[in-house]
């Protein structure tokens, strides 16, 4: 499979059987682990595959004067809704490029406890008042619903889901969203040339990066993996086969269902 093939043809979709063809490498949209004991390492040394990584999106910083224009006040909030450490970084950058102290009574609410270790970057934790939800939105609103009464800045980037905000504006919370920092499509032409049994995608944007570089993109053979329901709905959406989908009841992680798709298809059940 060629990323940037123009002279395919156009996908079709066929039976799960006719597609299930032998698996040798795989590409991975997100940076490489710098972790040695990585899942994506093991798997590879496993089954003998090739699998490298390219981020698909990148993050851009949205400049002060950017961020001035939304006119969004940050001292005038009493806690913060943190969903990624790109949130928390952005934030306490356009604070202190504002020239804004935090007050040390700033209450956070974070998505996972992953996110709220991170704030001691920038803060001492045990002096805060931060709330965290397991590892998901809907448990993280679980927690919103016990502090009504504060008023909340939700930093986050041009692309977003809407599950926290349709929450707040529903509910009829007092909150402002600052977009603090943007997705944007990564410069992926270094894959032109590049063939992959496996194309792995971890969000909707990834999806719309492939379209932005290659707009003539054809699936073809090319296996794709997606993790989450509405990374699988864009894939969908980009009338791409959906071969690979996680997490699974037996498989939580994408290297897990990426195991599982690999013996099917290379004849190790």
């Amino acid at each position: 499979m060629s990323v940037a093939s123009t002279k395919s043809v156009d996908v079709k979709v066929e039976s799960d059987k006719d597609r299930l063809k032998e698996v040798k490498s795989i590409l991975v949209s997100q940076p490489k682990p710098g972790d040695e004991n990585s899942p994506y390492l093991k798997l590879s040394e496993k089954y003998n595959l090739k699998i490298d990584f390219k981020p698909f999106i990148q993050i851009e910083p949205v400049d002060l004067k950017e961020f001035r224009q939304q006119k969004v006040d940050i001292l005038s909030h009493s806690a913060v809704i943190f969903t990624s450490r790109n949130a928390v970084d952005h934030f306490f950058r356009l604070a202190l490029e504002s020239k804004v102290e935090v007050p040390t009574d700033m209450k956070y609410f974070c998505i996972s406890e992953q996110t709220a270790n991170y704030l001691q970057k920038y803060i001492v934790i045990r002096k805060r008042k931060i709330f965290t939800g397991e590892r998901t939105a809907n448990e993280l609103l679980e927690v919103l619903k016990k502090h009504k009464e504060e008023k909340y800045i939700f930093p986050c980037s041009n692309i977003r889901k809407n599950d926290i905000p349709e929450f707040l504006e529903q509910n009829e919370y007092t909150y402002s969203e600052a977009i603090m920092y943007k997705t944007v499509a990564s410069d992926l032409s270094d894959l032109s040339d590049i063939k992959y049994d496996i194309i792995a995608f971890f969000s909707p944007s990834g999806i719309n990066s492939l379209f932005v570089n290659f707009p003539e993109f054809k699936q073809n053979n090319t296996r794709i993996a997606a993790f989450g329901p509405t990374t699988a709905l864009a894939v969908r959406n980009a009338d791409l086969v959906l071969d690979i989908e996680a997490p699974l009841p037996n498989a939580p992680s994408m290297t897990g269902a990426l195991e599982l798709y690999v013996r099917r298809a290379n004849g190790l059940l």
